[in-house]
C-alpha cells in the first residue's frame, strides 16, 4: 500500500513502475493536503472533500498467473487516472494551451468526458489533429432540441455529418480543440451529455429504441435509464471542465440515489466523490443492455451485462434475467484474447435490479485486471474464474442469493424499420441509414422534418434512426419528403443493406488497419452480384458486418459473414453467427485480399443455395457443414454451372426515362439499371407473396 499526498506525487511521476497490489479506493487519513481539489465550484461534493482532505489510495491488479509471487505492474492508464484528481488533471491545463493537440495523459482522460483525439491518417506532413465527440443517450432517446443542436454543431464545428453508432449514440467528427468547450457546453445545455460515452466506466446503456407503449418496453427503457443514472460519475469533473462547475441535469429517481448510497455490503468508497468508482474507476470499459423477451435488437449477449424484463401472464414486469461476460474486442492471432457471449447469472426481483448491477460492477472493479488492458474486460475475469465463482463473489456484494434464470422464448432481431403504431394513437417511422452516416440531402431533409413537426427521435443499435410521435395526418407528407432524399421504405432498400453494419475505420480511427464504412457500399454490391450469379433470390439476405480492426465496434463476431481488417485491403473472414444474434461466429480464413473476396463468397453462397435445409440461414448452414468442409468447397471451386448465367434485360426505351431514373438512383449511390432492377424485384417478390404491401 502507498500513501499518496502532495509530498510524493512527484516521486510517483518519476517512477512509472510504481506498483500497488490491491484497489480499495479512497480512504480518509488523519493528515491533509490541498492537492486533490483544483477547482472551487464543486458545491455538490461531500463535506470532507470540500475541506481538502488527503487520502490513502490503493489500486488493483490480478496476477497473470495465480501462483506468482511477484506483484504485477499497473498499466500507465491506471497511473494517469490515479494522478488525475478525478479525471481533471492534466486535461484542464492542456485545454488552455495553444497547441492543436493534448498530451498522452490528457488523451486518456478526455475519453471519460466522451471524446477521442484523432488525426487524419491520409494527410502527409504535419499531423492534423481533431476530436471526435460521442454522446450518451440511454435507450437511444434524443429530444427534438438536442437533435437540432447536434445537427447545427456538425455543420459549424464538425465535418458536416452526424454518425449514428452501434450503441445508440451520436458521433461528431472533426471538432478542433479550440472549439471543444463551445461544443460540449452546447450539448450539455441542450440536456445532452457526453459524460462516460468513452473511458473506463459504464458506457451508454442500450434498450429497444422503438417507442412502443407496452408495459414491458416502457419498463425496460426506464430500467436502462436508471442503470445509466446509477453508474454516472458523481465527482463533477465533467461539469467543472465544460460549464465551469454548473451542474445541468434533471433530478434522478429516489431509488437510484438510494441504490448508489447503499453501502450495507461494502460496495462503496466512504467519504468519496465517486462512491462506486473510487479514484481508479473501472479496469476497462463496461457495457450494459436491457431488453424484453424475443427482442434482440440490442445484441444482448455482446454486453458485459445483459438484462431481460420478465413479466407475469398479465404483462406486469416482475423481475429480470441477468447475463454477464459478453464482449467483442480481441487481438489478431493472439488466442488468449477472444470475443465472448454473455452467459446466465440468474434472476432477481425487479426491486433488486439496481443493487444487482452495482454488485456486478463492484466485482469487476475489485478483481478485473489492471496490469494489461488487453485482458481488463469482465469477460476475461469470468472466463478465468468460471461463472460459479463469479456468482459467489457477486452475491457477497449483492447481499442475497440469486435465483436461476427464467425460461425465455426464442430471440429475434427486430429492426423497427418502416411505419408502426406506437400504441398511443401516434406512429413511428424507422429509417435505414447506411453505416449510420447522416449527410448531404438526407441530413437537410431530416432536419426539416424533425424541426417542422417537432419530433423526438431515437437511435437504434443498428445505426438507424426512428422518428417518434407522428400524427396520422403527417404520414403522407413525411413519406414523400423522405423518399425524395433517399430515405425509402425498407422494402425498397436492398435486404443486404438493411442488416449490414460497419465501423468508421479509415481515415480517422487510429486503430483501423483497413476500410470499413467507406468500403462497405462496394462490398455489399459485390455480394449482391454474387447472389445473382449463383441463383439466390433478391429477397434473401445474410447479416454482414465489417470492421477495420479486431476491436469489433460493429460487432462482426456475431455476423453470419464478418469481415475484420487484418492488413491493408485485407480481411479476416468470420462465419457462423445467426440472424438473431445468439451465436458467436468463428474465424474461417485469414488475410483474404479485397480483390479476392468473390473467390470465397461464390462457393459459400452457391452451396448454401443448393445444400441448405428448409429455412436454414447462412450462419446455420455454415455451422452444420463445418469449416473443414467449407474450406474444401472453396479450394475446389471452379465457378457456378453455366445454366445460372444471367440474362441482360433492356430496361429503358428512351433516354429521358433513363436519365430521370439515373438521377434518382444517385441518391442511393446506385446506377439507373440497379435501381430499376431493385424496383422490379420488389414488385415481383410482393406478388409472389400474394399481395402488394
Amino acid at each position: 500500500m502507498a500513501t499518496i499526498g502532495a509530498s510524493n506525487t512527484a516521486a510517483i511521476k518519476k517512477d512509472p513502475n510504481h506498483e500497488i497490489q490491491r484497489f480499495d479506493g479512497v480512504r480518509k487519513t488523519s493528515f491533509c493536503s490541498n492537492s486533490l481539489l483544483l477547482r472551487k465550484k464543486i458545491q455538490f461534493l461531500p463535506t470532507p472533500y470540500a475541506n481538502n482532505s488527503c487520502f490513502t489510495i490503493r489500486a488493483v491488479s490480478t496476477p497473470v498467473k495465480p501462483d506468482t509471487t511477484a506483484q504485477p505492474k499497473r498499466s500507465k492508464v491506471e497511473i494517469f487516472k490515479e494522478q488525475s484528481n478525478f479525471i481533471r488533471y492534466p486535461l484542464n491545463e492542456e485545454l488552455l494551451t495553444d497547441a492543436p493537440n493534448i498530451n498522452e495523459p490528457a488523451t486518456q482522460l478526455i475519453k471519460f468526458h466522451g471524446s477521442y483525439q484523432q488525426t487524419n491518417r491520409e494527410e502527409r506532413g504535419s499531423k492534423s489533429y481533431s476530436f471526435m465527440l460521442r454522446t450518451k443517450n440511454p435507450c437511444g432517446k434524443v429530444s427534438n432540441k438536442l437533435y437540432l443542436a447536434m445537427d447545427d454543431l456538425a455543420d459549424e464545428f464538425g465535418i458536416g455529418t452526424l454518425r449514428l453508432t452501434t450503441r445508440q449514440t451520436f458521433q461528431l467528427h472533426g471538432v478542433l480543440k479550440k472549439d471543444l468547450k463551445t461544443v460540449m457546453s452546447t450539448i450539455i445545455r441542450c440536456m445532452g451529455s457526453t459524460l462516460g460515452a468513452c473511458g473506463d466506466l459504464n458506457r451508454n446503456v442500450l434498450a429497444p429504441a422503438a417507442p412502443i407503449v407496452k408495459k414491458d418496453y416502457l419498463f425496460a427503457q426506464q430500467t436502462a435509464e436508471n442503470i445509466a443514472a446509477l453508474l454516472t460519475p458523481q465527482s463533477g469533473f465533467y461539469y467543472d471542465m465544460w460549464v465551469d462547475g454548473e451542474r445541468i441535469m434533471s433530478a434522478e429517481p429516489p431509488e437510484v440515489t438510494k441504490a448508489r448510497n447503499d453501502n450495507s455490503h461494502g460496495t462503496n468508497f466512504t467519504d468519496c466523490p465517486e462512491p462506486i468508482y473510487g479514484t481508479q474507476f473501472l479496469p476497462r470499459k463496461f457495457k450494459v443492455a436491457v431488453t424484453v423477451p424475443t427482442d434482440n435488437s440490442v445484441d444482448l449477449f455482446t454486453n458485459d451485462v445483459g438484462v431481460v424484463v420478465i413479466s407475469d401472464d398479465n404483462g406486469e414486469p416482475q423481475g429480470f434475467n441477468i447475463y454477464v461476460g459478453g464482449g467483442m474486442g480481441r487481438t489478431h492471432r493472439n488466442e488468449s484474447t477472444f470475443a465472448r457471449l454473455a452467459e446466465p447469472l440468474g434472476y432477481v426481483p425487479k426491486e433488486d435490479i439496481l443493487s444487482a448491477v452495482k454488485a456486478i460492477v463492484v466485482t469487476q472493479r475489485e478483481n478485473g485486471r489492471r496490469d494489461d488492458r488487453k485482458y481488463s474486460r469482465m469477460k476475461y475475469l469470468i472466463s478465468s474464474w468460471g461463472i460459479e465463482k463469479f456468482k459467489s463473489v457477486f452475491e457477497q456484494y449483492h447481499g442475497k442469493k440469486i435465483e436461476p434464470c427464467r425460461e425465455l422464448p426464442e430471440w429475434e432481431f427486430k429492426s423497427y424499420l418502416g411505419w408502426h403504431k406506437q400504441g398511443d394513437g401516434g406512429l413511428f417511422c424507422g429509417l435505414h441509414v447506411d453505416s449510420g452516416r447522416i449527410k448531404g440531402t438526407m441530413k437537410k431533409t431530416l432536419r426539416e422534418i424533425i424541426e417542422k413537426y417537432n419530433l423526438n427521435v431515437r437511435i437504434t443499435p443498428n445505426q438507424n434512426i426512428i422518428l417518434c410521435d407522428i400524427r396520422q395526418a403527417w404520414k403522407r407528407p413525411i413519406t414523400t419528403a423522405l423518399a425524395q432524399c433517399g430515405l425509402l421504405h425498407p422494402r425498397y432498400v436492398d435486404p443486404l443493406n438493411l442488416t449490414a453494419m460497419a465501423c468508421p475505420a479509415m481515415p480517422l480511427c487510429p486503430l483501423a488497419i483497413t476500410e470499413a464504412e467507406r468500403g462497405i457500399p462496394d462490398i455489399l454490391k459485390r455480394v449482391r452480384a454474387v447472389f445473382e450469379k449463383v441463383g439466390l433470390k433478391y429477397n434473401e439476405s445474410v447479416v454482414i458486418r465489417i470492421t477495420g480492426c479486431p476491436n469489433g465496434c460493429a460487432r462482426p463476431y456475431m455476423a453470419e459473414l464478418g469481415l475484420v481488417g487484418d492488413g491493408p485491403n485485407s480481411y479476416q473472414i468470420w462465419l457462423g453467427g445467426t440472424p438473431n444474434q445468439t451465436s458467436l461466429a468463428r474465424t474461417f480464413m485469414n488475410k483474404v485480399k479485397l480483390q479476392d473476396l468473390e473467390k470465397v463468397f461464390e462457393p459459400l453462397f452457391y452451396y448454401w443455395r443448393t445444400r441448405r435445409q428448409s429455412k436454414e440461414s447462412f450462419g446455420e448452414f455454415s455451422n452444420r457443414m463445418g469449416f473443414e468442409k467449407l474450406q474444401e468447397l472453396v479450394d475446389k471451386w471452379e465457378g457456378p454451372p453455366q445454366s445460372l448465367a444471367q440474362y441482360n434485360l433492356k430496361l429503358f426505351a428512351d433516354k429521358e426515362t433513363y436519365e430521370a431514373v439515373d438521377e434518382l438512383a444517385k441518391i442511393q449511390d446506385k446506377n439507373a439499371h440497379q435501381l430499376a432492377m431493385d424496383i422490379i424485384r420488389n414488385y415481383v417478390s410482393s406478388h409472389q407473396n400474394g399481395k402488394i404491401e
